[in-house]
């Protein structure tokens, strides 16, 4: 993983513990930018005229990746759009399971469209907690972060696939940004109906791409039958397959490109090492987190734990390991750091060293 680390200028000058707010640039995909926006100079809309085999070619990278059919894959420049559309074709009469202090992206646009809410706590038995509120409420749809992007806490993917087995009426939709790219992972196989993702994180394919994965039939659920009636009225049939209810307008070749270059760069080091790397990072973190009474009593009572944890902290805190040149976030009551692959033990001994000379 050290040999990596060439090919992002940025930890040359910094300890960069911040892919929770976003992912880094590299060498290799700023030169593929910099191709493609060379073709498209000297092409034109030439350039263009096989952009939909090129997005073809895209969702199937993105099936590989993550496991599906790319005909169940559409492209969104982030997930926050595309969550918005699933929410635009649902009943108002649809009651949603959210989880409190989830990430806006989910809450917000939830509650903003006024369906029927209830919540599940998240701490640290909040699968518990989530299986609770299903019970209790029985609601249509559990929305969720696969990872909750405060703390870090990481919802059990074996326990989603045996409530859904449980539950196959309810609707689960995951926000997986602050997770995909972080291990392996099959959605085929998962318990997840809906997943969506923003690129420009753990996936490290910059700003304006992201994706839905669907399970097959899902887009009847999702669809309005007012819709429907419209197309068979005046359309033809094509109109109501995932494409043209999700991706409308046009495609970015420069960013959906990106997101491939980067996941196929994701592939050639290997997810499952990337997965074992980052285990070993945040095992050591998380004792050592725990040694200096540094994380919240939750995130210490949990099992399995993600690349993001919360550290006790003010802004004068987080102000002074940016003087440091150490790069984190400030988020809910602590300052937020996060792990990739391009992190080593050092960044974290480092990252140590500076909190207890401030203390």
């Amino acid at each position: 993983m050290k040999n990596l680390r060439k090919e992002f200028p940025v930890l040359s000058n910094y300890t960069y513990l911040n892919t929770a707010s976003s992912g880094l640039l590299y060498d290799s995909l700023l030169d593929f930018r910099q191709e493609h926006d060379l073709d498209f100079l000297i092409g034109g809309s030439l350039f263009r005229d096989h952009r939909q085999v090129f997005f073809t070619s895209i969702r199937k990278t993105i099936a590989t990746f993550f496991g599906g059919s790319d005909n169940n894959i559409v492209l969104t420049p982030n997930f926050s759009l595309g969550f918005n559309t699933i929410l635009n074709g649902l009943d108002k009469n649809k009651k949603f399971l959210l989880l409190d202090n989830d990430y806006p992206s989910i809450n917000f646009a939830v509650t903003s469209k006024g369906f029927d809410v209830c919540y599940a706590t998240i701490d640290a038995l909040v699968e518990q907690n989530i299986e609770n509120a299903i019970q209790k409420y029985k609601p249509d749809i559990f929305a969720f972060s696969l990872i909750q992007y405060i703390n870090g806490i990481a919802i059990d993917l074996n326990f989603l696939t045996i409530l859904k087995s449980k539950y196959p009426n309810i609707l689960f939709i995951a926000d997986a940004t602050q997770f995909c790219g972080t291990r392996v992972f099959d959605f085929t196989t998962s318990g997840i109906d809906i997943l969506g993702c923003s690129g420009y994180k753990w996936l490290l394919g910059g700003y304006g791409n992201g994706f839905m994965l669907f399970k097959n039939d899902i887009l009847n659920q999702i669809t309005p039958s007012s819709y429907i009636d419209m197309v068979k009225t005046n359309y033809d049939s094509s109109y109501t397959d995932l494409q043209a209810r999700f991706e409308c307008g046009h495609l970015d070749t420069f960013n959906f490109g990106s997101l491939q270059y980067s996941l196929n760069f994701l592939n050639k080091i290997g997810i499952t090492t990337i997965e074992n790397h980052m285990s070993k990072l945040c095992d050591y973190a998380k004792s050592e987190f725990t040694k200096l009474n540094l994380l919240e009593e939750n995130v210490v009572k949990r099992q399995m734990h993600s690349t993001i944890f919360n550290l006790k902290g003010d802004q004068e805190l987080q102000l002074y390991l940016k003087k440091h040149h150490i790069i984190t976030s400030l988020r809910g009551s602590g300052i937020r750091v996060s792990f990739h692959f391009y992190n080593t033990i050092e960044d974290i001994e480092q990252l140590l060293e500076i909190v207890h000379d401030y203390c």
